[in-house]
């Protein structure tokens, strides 16, 4: 009787999805380390930029008082991928550096000379590159958080998920929903 028992209970766990919930869980915290590290990568890289625009367009100290201010808000950002509100929050603080990067970006543009500077045309590159390894890898994040959250709210997994206590995690949104859903208006109108 106890040998069936012991069968039985081993069936049992062998279906429960404990192991695959591990692994799981593993890669949705493998993803956000390596979104972590090019956003860190994109951090990295301001500094350099913002000293390759300084020495042309000294007069621009608002921009790169924004710059960086931006730069170290989101390096004060203490974020918890499992907490909706603190990932809220580190978005938001990316949203802000994104937007600093692309002011500061726009003076380069009123200098010539800054264009056509080597160091700044590398600079621009790989901080170019940066944002497209960004949106991979958060691409690949939420693709690993979407598999995470079906699993564990499939029926064997399920259970074992309460028992456990593992969450549904929560993923990347869109801080400006509305304003995307709208299309963009073009006017090729005359002016003359």
């Amino acid at each position: 009787m106890a040998r069936l028992m012991a069968l039985v209970l081993v069936l049992l766990l062998s279906g429960c999805g404990y192991n695959t919930i591990q692994q799981k869980e593993e890669a949705v915290d493998a993803a956000w380390s390596q979104v972590i590290n090019v956003y860190q990568r994109r951090a990295d890289l301001v500094p350099n930029l913002v000293a390759t625009v300084r020495g042309y367009a000294q007069h621009e100290q608002q921009v790169f008082t924004e710059v960086t201010e931006a730069r170290s808000r989101v390096g004060s950002v203490n974020v918890d991928a499992g907490d909706q509100a603190s990932l809220e929050q580190f978005q938001q603080a990316q949203g802000q550096l994104q937007s600093a990067i692309g002011r500061l970006l726009l003076v380069a543009e009123n200098y010539p000379q800054l264009k056509a500077d080597q160091n700044f045309l590398q600079l621009q590159a790989q901080l170019e590159g940066t944002e497209n390894r960004i949106t991979v890898e958060r691409q690949r994040y939420i693709g690993a958080v979407q598999d995470y959250n079906t699993f564990i709210r499939q029926f064997p997994q399920n259970l074992t998920a309460k028992v456990f206590g593992y969450q549904t995690r929560p993923n990347f949104t869109v801080d400006n929903l509305q304003q995307i859903q709208q299309a963009p208006q073009v006017d090729f109108g005359s002016n003359g």
